[in-house]
């Protein structure tokens, strides 16, 4: 009798095992850690009397809830990085289609260095608009904001046109980077590509930006460009 309580006692055991096992094991499948790396632009821009290259790209590491996100972008043209900036977030799932960000952004280019903590939300708006919104606070009582929108329209399967929409705003002038405050910049593009593959497709396109206000003004000043629009080729491609 005493081994048969046993006996019992060790199937009862075993069964337990085996569901505990079962159940992590799919834990683990359900939400393995997974990476991406995205290069949204790299492309030769033609700029009022040269031309550029700019590059838009993002990396990603983590699960379902919780990812690291990089961001980079940047201008490049006459052998010298002209604009970069990078962003170092921790990203939260809040909601179906929608990230909490938070972290850091640098501006090493132009100097003077900036940096940044940056707070934003990311996600896909109803109507299918890829929507980028954040609010950046620096040193001295520096802030800025910024609103990236993006939408694509298929035509087949594999062409697809693209436009999108950038928005930038400071609350404070800062005359040794060229920005003034308010309103500084607004950017549209619009871009046909291509998908020879999912993950690598060329386009070809336009860009149109314009400096505001104070921005304006200190631009003029230092005899920038304050507005171009401007002929775009490059690739977009994703591992």
């Amino acid at each position: 009798m005493k081994n048969l309580h046993v006996n019992r006692l060790a199937r009862v055991l075993l069964a337990v095992l085996l569901t505990v096992s079962v159940t992590v094991a799919a834990g683990i499948s359900d939400d393995p850690l997974l990476a991406k790396v995205m290069v949204n632009e790299l492309e030769w821009r033609k700029r009022a009397g040269d031309g550029a290259v700019n590059w838009d790209a993002d990396a990603w590491l983590g699960k379902d809830i919780n990812k690291l996100w990089l961001k980079t972008e940047g201008v490049y043209a006459g052998g010298d990085t002209e604009d970069l900036e990078v962003q170092l977030l921790y990203s939260r799932a809040i909601a179906s289609y929608w990230d909490l960000q938070l972290g850091w952004r640098g501006d090493p280019e132009p100097g003077p260095s900036r940096n940044w903590l940056a707070f934003g939300v990311r996600g896909l708006a109803p109507y299918f608009f890829d929507i980028d919104a954040a609010v950046f606070i620096g040193a001295g009582g520096r802030t800025a904001a910024r609103l990236e929108v993006e939408y694509e329209l298929l035509f087949t399967q594999r062409l697809i046109l693209e436009p999108m929409l950038e928005v930038n705003l400071y609350g404070k002038a800062d005359e040794a980077s060229g920005i003034g405050s308010g309103l500084t910049g607004l950017e549209l593009g619009l871009r046909l590509r291509y998908e020879i593959r999912r993950e690598f497709a060329p386009y070809i396109g336009i860009n149109w930006w314009n400096k505001f206000g104070d921005t304006r003004d200190l631009a003029k000043a230092a005899g920038e460009e304050t507005d171009d629009l401007e002929f775009v080729a490059g690739v977009r491609f994703w591992f």
